[in-house]
């Protein structure tokens, strides 16, 4: 295993393991731990209690940041007709048909996301095993397939993220960068935990808030208070 480095050690030694932090207090000490030269991303990670084997329990959705996410998407819009030049105008950076399937058949996959209009999903069906397991084939429940494609691209621009749980039941999900203020984080965190928790199964049982860490790119993760987390979403 590697060792730490000693940057990483020193944050450590900031963060007291054994103790859940309140949301205000663990962002505030995120932004002091954080020691990378880079703008690293902020991201969380909720432990639930689901089992993603079963359908009712995935817990899966699409939001847009209120302070965006601090990173420009590259957004790809698959449509036909008058939805191209809709598209381009709402800023989509690829937009076309039946040549960027074949392009994309062909090994291209130079985009962050995928827009479609519900037409062309029986095309696209066909190079679905290059875009899945990338996260990139479009879902309607994603709000990726669609005839308001300008909707779509204007969201994806915004700071729309996505989120579902592994086969663990962790949620991985970004709210920001580094570089954002202790508001902007707050706002994010705020928006995001009310969709996850509210997004709780009926079919799940015992505690679903098991546990929410929040960590840079690079730093040691600080424990939120779950209680508290739980709380503010209602």
């Amino acid at each position: 295993m590697k060792k730490p480095s000693k940057k990483y050690t020193e944050a450590a030694k900031k963060v007291d393991r054994k103790k859940s932090y309140s949301v205000k207090d663990a962002i505030k000490l995120l932004k002091q731990v954080a020691f990378a030269k880079f703008d690293e991303t902020v991201d969380l990670a909720y432990s639930l209690g689901v089992d993603p084997k079963h359908a009712d329990q995935m817990i899966r959705g699409a939001l847009a940041l209120p302070a965006g996410t601090g990173k420009s998407s590259k957004v790809l819009v698959i449509a036909s007709g008058e939805k191209i030049s809709e598209a381009t105008k709402a800023g989509a950076d690829f937009a076309g048909g039946d040549e960027l399937i074949t392009k994309i058949a062909g090994g291209w996959l130079e985009f962050d996301r995928m827009i479609a209009t519900p037409d062309m999903m029986g095309k696209i069906g066909r190079i679905g095993r290059l875009l899945g397991p990338r996260g990139l084939m479009p879902n309607p429940k994603l709000g990726t397939v669609t005839m308001d494609v300008a909707k779509a691209v204007n969201e994806q621009k915004a700071g729309k993220v996505e989120y579902r749980t592994d086969k663990n039941g962790i949620v991985h999900v970004p709210i920001g960068k580094k570089s954002f203020t202790e508001e902007q984080l707050m706002d994010n965190f705020k928006a995001i935990n009310i969709a996850i928790v509210k997004a709780k199964p009926s079919s799940s049982k015992g505690t679903y808030l098991k546990s929410l860490t929040i960590s840079t790119t690079m730093s040691p993760g600080i424990k939120i208070d779950t209680l508290e987390a739980s709380a503010q979403a209602n």
